[in-house]
């Protein structure tokens, strides 16, 4: 940067406080005469942020940087490549699983140096856990500040089969931890209520008609099989052996159930053409009971429920399994898994002012501002401690596009993270997310069936972190694939199969189940699947050794 970033947030800071707390960020930043823009490309982004927010404000008056958000469109799966053909690149790039590509184009640079130099924040924030940052055995370099927690707190659970709250208090609060149990609940509620506010109920509804069947088909599918999120994959953990999922017999079991739940009328015959809106649309409206999603992707019809006043419309996560010999693995701690994280591109004539505006968002200070907000603003303190504005956290509850429009949230992913479970200076956590601030969003109908069930949070139904242990490997999904390898290829070929042959199965007449499945499985292995996952347990085994100083 043209002045010392060091230099220049201390003054603002002052300003800012001289200010006596109120919000003079537009005021400060048109004061600077060298704002630094940094153009920064992101693969999850997925809405247009102009960072014109509070939170990008503060940032800005801070550090004298503004960054420049872009990101794919249209879930573009090119955009690396494109970008790699071009030679144009951005000051900052999150590639997910194409930094690979970027390091063997030459497109990023090793950082390695300027962490030992001037990177005591990121230092401090990964601690012992640095040595995940580095990019392989073969070359030990770290090219990306990964994201992901270094330390955190499984507090929250989501991606695991959901059921509206009403269904479990009309139904005197079952247990239900079984698929047979989950569809039991369903059928019983919808026996009472076939009709929810005039319109036919809904039993289980998933959104199978895009990228988005992956959170809502697959990734179920594993949880129920007692499997950890490792995306496409699953990881013996004794011997490292790495398996495409839909190739095993506990997910086939799970897909054979929702050919069942289609033929008994249970499942949404929407599941696998409604769009997005639609979707949402029909979320919002209160009359489907039961979801398999991520809780980010529902988050709209969330929203519109507690607006509308729908609050025993709103669903409950549950640790359901294919029965009760698998254990639900979502709660469990992956540990700093940061293989995927942002990177400094090799044609950047901002290096320096990139590395210093990175290192800055690792440090306290900026980690209480994202995921806090603007104090004043989004939070006070009370007591020596930050406390969530009333109007704030109304507004964060009702708000489907609340993390862009405040800020808070909306720079915490894919950047450095301390996690949900560090604590800053004064002993509070870095997030909003400890025990009390979630109870604190809970709604008064959550509230009364967590009280039921004896439960504080929802976490509380499902195994702990101690109980499930900390995989070695962290997780498949985070894999950044060597381009040496074919498992990309394969994989991508595998998952389309897969996607249109499972959809398939599952609408198909019962009798019809295994034939198209044992046709999937020899199309699988046509396509050399098992090569596949030969050298994904190759780069498992790789990835242990590498991690095996920082475990």
């Amino acid at each position: 940067m043209k002045k010392n970033l060091w230099k220049r947030s201390l003054l603002l800071c002052g300003s800012a406080l001289l200010a006596a707390g109120a919000l003079l960020t537009p005021n400060l930043v048109n004061a600077q005469d060298d704002v630094t823009t940094l153009t920064f490309f992101s693969v999850d982004l997925s809405m247009d942020d102009p960072f014109t927010n509070p939170v990008a404000q503060e940032i800005t008056a801070r550090t004298g940087v503004k960054l420049e958000l872009s990101h794919p469109v249209g879930g573009d799966e090119q955009a690396i490549p494109l970008m790699i053909a071009s030679g144009d690149f951005p000051d900052l790039i999150y590639s997910k699983g194409d930094l690979n590509k970027l390091i063997d184009a030459g497109a990023v640079i090793a950082l390695d140096d300027l962490i030992e130099e001037k990177g005591d924040n990121l230092k401090a924030l990964y601690g012992d856990q640095i040595d995940r940052l580095r990019n392989s055995l073969e070359d030990p370099q770290i090219y990306h500040l990964g994201t992901g927690g270094v330390t955190n707190l499984q507090l929250k659970t989501s991606g695991t089969v959901q059921v509206q709250l009403d269904v479990l208090r009309e139904l005197g609060y079952p247990e239900i931890s079984t698929l047979e149990e989950y569809e039991a609940a369903l059928t019983e509620y919808i026996a009472k209520y076939p009709e929810i506010d005039g319109q036919p109920t809904i039993g289980l509804s998933l959104l199978g008609s895009d990228w988005r069947w992956l959170i809502t088909v697959g990734n179920p599918a594993g949880f129920a099989a007692g499997y950890q999120d490792d995306g496409q994959w699953h990881v013996d953990e004794e011997t490292g052996d790495t398996f495409y999922k839909f190739m095993l017999p506990e997910v086939k079991e799970y897909f054979k159930w929702l050919n069942h739940m289609n033929d008994v009328g249970l499942l949404d015959p929407e599941s696998f053409t409604q769009t997005f809106d639609s979707y949402i649309a029909k979320l919002s409206s209160g009359r489907v009971l039961g979801t398999a999603d991520q809780d980010w992707n529902v988050s709209q019809a969330v929203a519109v429920l507690k607006t509308d006043g729908k609050e025993e419309r709103l669903w409950a996560p549950l640790p359901v399994t294919i029965n009760e010999e698998q254990v639900s693995q979502s709660t469990r701690d992956a540990g700093f898994t940061g293989t995927m994280g942002i990177s400094i591109s090799s044609t950047s004539d901002q290096q320096e002012e990139a590395f210093e505006f990175l290192n800055w968002m690792a440090s306290e200070e900026a980690q209480i501002l994202v995921n806090w907000g603007v104090e004043g603003v989004h939070y006070e303190v009370v007591d020596g401690k930050r406390v969530q504005l009333e109007e704030d956290r109304e507004n964060a509850n009702t708000n489907p596009n609340y993390s862009i429009d405040s800020g808070v949230g909306a720079y915490i992913h894919p950047f450095p993270m301390l996690g949900n479970g560090a604590l800053d200076a004064n002993g509070q956590t870095i997030g909003r997310d400890s025990k009390e601030d979630i109870i604190a969003q809970y709604t008064d109908t959550e509230l009364e069936v967590l009280d039921a069930y004896g439960y504080d949070l929802w976490v509380d139904a499902f195994p702990t972190p101690e109980e499930l242990g900390r995989p070695a490997h962290g997780r498949a999904w985070e894999y950044v694939i060597p381009t040496t390898s074919d498992v990309t290829i394969i994989q991508q070929k595998a998952d389309d199969l897969t996607t249109q042959k499972i959809t398939e199965a599952i609408l198909a007449d019962p009798a019809d189940f295994d034939a198209i499945w044992e046709d999937m499985v020899a199309q699988l292995e046509a396509m050399n699947i098992k090569e596949a996952e030969a050298q994904m347990t190759q780069i498992t085994n790789d990835r242990i050794d590498l991690w095996s100083t920082g475990n």
